[in-house]
Order: C-alpha cells, then structure tokens, then sequence
C-alpha cells in the first residue's frame, strides 16, 4: 500500500541524500519523491510516496525523525489528503489536433504551447487522472512526457509546526515591545 510522508528539512546541500539513503538501507521503493522550498526560509518540503506496509511506515517515520537536518516528519492519512501530480506533455497533432483539444477539455487540461505538428498539454490532477489522460493521448503520439511525482497535503488542517509558527508571529510583536496600540 502506498503511504504518503511530507518531510521539512533544513535547506542544505547534502539532506536530500541523506533521506534518499536512509529509504535504500531499508529496502523502500520510492514510488515518487518531489522537494521543493515552503514558505519558511531556508526550510524544504519533500513529499515521498513509498510503497510499504503501515508497520515499516511507521518505523520509516521515527528513522527520518532521528536525521539532523529533517525538522518535521508527517505520515499522511489515507482519507483526509490533497495529492497532486503534474504532467507535461508533448502530443503529435498530425492525426487530427481537434480530437486532441477536445480530450484536453474533458480532462480539464490545459494547452501551453502549440506548433505545427504538436501541442504541449499541461495537467494537473490525481495520479489516475494523469494516467487516463495519457492512455487517451497515445493513440495520436505521445512524442515526450515528464512528470513532477506527487505533492500531497493534508486536507481542512495546519501541521503543528505551522500552528506553532503563526502563534509565534502573533506573540512576538507584542514580547518584543515594538508594537504600538
């Protein structure tokens, strides 16, 4: 079963390996891995999805949380999640590129670029969307393809340390004496 974990690390050369190693001594399959910058400075944001079972996800939880620079680790419900993947393609339209728009509409995807014998088609969606949508596009010639993996979030709530964060910039204003009433 797949598992989603949302790991914030310190921004630094080095984290990303030393998280990707600490999932091989283990034997993980990373079934998507995506790092990107919050709205923290200098602190990353890496969603892995890993196919496990609820037990070595568990334990995969407390090693990552044993690692110097990761700050907070998240293992996301299976009900209450946001995950999102996005995929460009690169699609042939010398069979017809009408055919091709309309699959576009029905998929709510959007065209970024159109040339003389291809279209760019950019989607955003679930990882079943994304995969219907290719399945539909390659009978016309799916001439590239790239994907960013999954970036999931959970849904209606705040992390803890997000919590933590907005009460600290509620308080310190008021601690620090410079604000005026």
């Amino acid at each position: 079963m797949s598992h989603v974990l949302v790991i914030y690390t310190d921004d630094e050369p080095g984290v990303l390996t030393r998280v990707a190693m600490l999932f091989r001594r283990r034997g993980f399959n990373i079934h998507s891995l995506t790092v990107g910058p919050t709205e923290r400075v200098h602190v990353s944001r890496m969603t892995v999805v890993v196919d496990t079972d609820e037990a070595t996800a568990r334990r995969a939880v407390e090693h990552l949380r044993k690692l110097v620079n990761v700050l907070e680790v998240q293992q996301l419900g299976h009900a209450r999640n946001v995950v999102r993947d996005l995929a460009l393609l690169r699609v042939s339209t010398s069979q017809g590129r009408s055919e091709v728009l309309q699959l576009v509409q029905v998929f709510r995807a959007n065209v970024v670029d159109i040339a003389d014998d291809s279209v760019v088609i950019e989607c955003t969606g679930s990882l079943g969307k994304i995969e219907a949508l290719v399945d539909s596009l390659r009978p016309f010639g799916i001439l590239e393809l790239g994907r960013t993996g999954a970036v999931a979030m959970a849904r209606g709530q705040r992390s803890e340390a997000s919590n933590r964060q907005a009460a600290e910039a509620v308080v310190a204003p008021i601690s620090s004496g410079t604000m005026s009433v």
